[in-house]
């Protein structure tokens, strides 16, 4: 027995169609709301002309909101860095870990401990014990490797995803 289609059978299906589509016209909204918003996006990476900077010269910039040390290293840092016993750092990492070249150090510029600004960018700030930066809110004291040494941080300065595109150009993000 075959059913014969009839109108109420195309406005039924209609009705439902639009139903379906109106449906999906509500809540397209809300769902595109989750995504990030354009100048999120545009923040996701940044490239930095490193080329200027000279051995034992640092530069900070801004990624993702948050400050990014840059620090082109002598080779007294670098060396001093890479006679640490790892085993008495409080979170063992060792320099060659946290670089893609010696003399190169990047790391983001907040301290691990209450998310503070050290000091040790700008010329006069105090270094710290351990010649790297130095959070005065609590005492944390990182060495040229950003590494914790000192003080209620429980963690080393974090490194960003970072690239050489060049010699003289970082890619961050």
């Amino acid at each position: 027995m075959s059913k014969k289609k009839t109108r109420r059978d195309f406005i039924v299906i209609a009705s439902y169609s639009m139903g379906a589509v109106g449906a999906g016209a509500a809540i397209w909204p809300i769902i595109n709301q989750m995504n990030p918003a354009a100048d999120t996006l545009a923040m996701a990476s940044t490239e930095v002309n490193i080329g200027a900077l000279e051995i034992g010269q640092a530069l900070t910039v801004k990624w993702r909101g948050k400050p990014v040390f840059i620090r082109r290293r002598t080779v007294d840092e670098i060396t001093e860095t890479r006679n640490v016993a790892i085993d008495s750092l409080r979170d063992p990492q060792s320099d060659q870990d946290r670089v893609q070249k010696d003399e190169w150090l990047i790391v983001m510029g907040v301290c691990t401990h209450l998310g503070c600004v050290p000091l040790g960018q700008k010329i006069g700030d105090g270094k710290g014990e351990y010649g790297g930066w130095f959070c005065p809110c609590h005492g944390s004291h990182y060495d040229a490797s950003g590494r914790i040494r000192k003080g209620p941080a429980p963690q080393n300065l974090e490194i960003p995803p970072y690239s050489f595109i060049s010699d003289s150009v970082l890619k961050i993000g």
